[in-house]
């Protein structure tokens, strides 16, 4: 049973998928086996607690009222995520009325090649049963598998004051961390304040994401070296169609900096679909020449160029220090060659990997 999975850091490299985001996709030749391999992230919570929303809104691009709209989810919903060499996995989506540890429910054989297991409450609602089912939830999983990540979404902040806001995730995650200790379950959960309504969703998401990247900490150092040569002051490696970053520099993210970056990928492929393709094309209109600059009207400047097919470097930097662009641009060649240098050895071990297996 163990060969149905490989490893988390093999599913992160491989061929590009479709163009969008779709539900239960498989790529064009893409074997099915291919497709359970690729590390799952969990969605779970209460019933209407906006899991479904969450996946709508992030990786469908549905727009925030039309989820009002949404059934409630009556049985588990994969969606298969491939659309970067960066981001490959897929998105499990549990109701809230299932009983996950259910006898009959094989949660043993899926939780092995489970990466993460996001929980959702409704900060809007009452969280005694909310906490009492993400308690249980923890307690079982990490006796199965105590490499899993759990990331607590404390979502619908939406309608919640700002001071609210601090005592909600204050008070969750207090109860939480408490009632862990006193079960001697050594598990440190993630808390995020959410919401679909503006882009702190996408920041919660990216740092999902993140944690099951294992050349992470890499693509960090590259993205230092680079704004250090180029004086930038900060810069995010942004798949365009999700605009999750799946890394950035190690200074700390600004809210309405990644709101910034995230708008100028919209704009970008906006124009790029109106101008940049013809009548019978259909696609993104997002390719290896495209790259943007827009000066801002507080002395800032945003960066965008192309790395791959489906990620861009979206950069914010002074205009003063924008004077040497030419120095910019080189040096965003060196770092995109080193990006392309460090995943061709990863597909390199991977299919190493993959030849010793079968000679086996």
């Amino acid at each position: 049973m163990e060969d149905n999975y490989e490893e988390y850091d093999n599913a992160f490299v491989g061929n590009l998928g479709d163009m969008g985001y779709g539900e239960d996709t498989q790529a064009a030749g893409e074997p099915t086996s291919q497709i359970e391999n690729k590390p799952k992230i969990f969605l779970m919570g209460l019933k209407r607690s906006g899991k479904s929303s969450i996946q709508k809104v992030v990786f469908h691009k549905m727009l925030p009222n039309e989820t009002l709209f949404l059934e409630s989810t009556s049985k588990v919903v994969k969606n298969d995520i491939s659309n970067s060499s960066f981001v490959q996995f897929q998105i499990w989506d549990f109701p809230g009325q299932l009983d996950f540890f259910d006898p009959s429910f094989d949660y043993e054989y899926i939780l092995n090649n489970c990466g993460a297991i996001v929980f959702v409450i409704d900060a809007q609602d009452e969280i005694i049963e909310a906490l009492q089912k993400l308690h249980q939830t923890i307690a079982k999983v990490y006796q199965i598998n105590p490499n899993i990540h759990f990331e607590v979404f404390i979502h619908k902040s939406d309608g919640l004051s700002d001071d609210h806001k601090i005592d909600r995730q204050r008070d969750i995650q207090q109860k939480t961390t408490e009632e862990l200790s006193d079960a001697n379950i050594n598990v440190h959960p993630s808390f995020y304040v959410t919401s679909i309504y503006d882009h702190s969703i996408f920041e919660a998401f990216s740092k999902v994401i993140q944690k099951l990247i294992p050349q992470l900490p890499t693509l960090e150092n590259l993205l230092d070296v680079f704004i250090s040569r180029s004086r930038i002051e900060k810069a995010f490696l942004v798949d365009v169609v999700s605009k999750i970053y799946v890394a950035t520099d190690n200074s700390p993210v600004d809210m309405q900096t990644y709101e910034l970056c995230s708008d100028m990928i919209d704009v970008v492929i906006d124009v790029s679909c109106i101008y940049g393709l013809k009548e019978e094309e259909e696609g993104l209109g997002y390719d290896q020449e495209s790259h943007s600059v827009i000066k801002l009207n507080n002395g800032m400047v945003l960066y965008l160029k192309e790395v791959n097919k489906y990620l861009a470097l979206v950069c914010l930097l002074r205009e003063s220090n924008f004077d040497k662009h030419g120095l910019i641009d080189y040096n965003f060649i060196c770092f995109k060659k080193a990006i392309e240098e460090v995943f061709s050895r990863k597909t390199t071990k991977a299919g190493a990997k993959k030849t010793i297996k079968k000679a086996n």
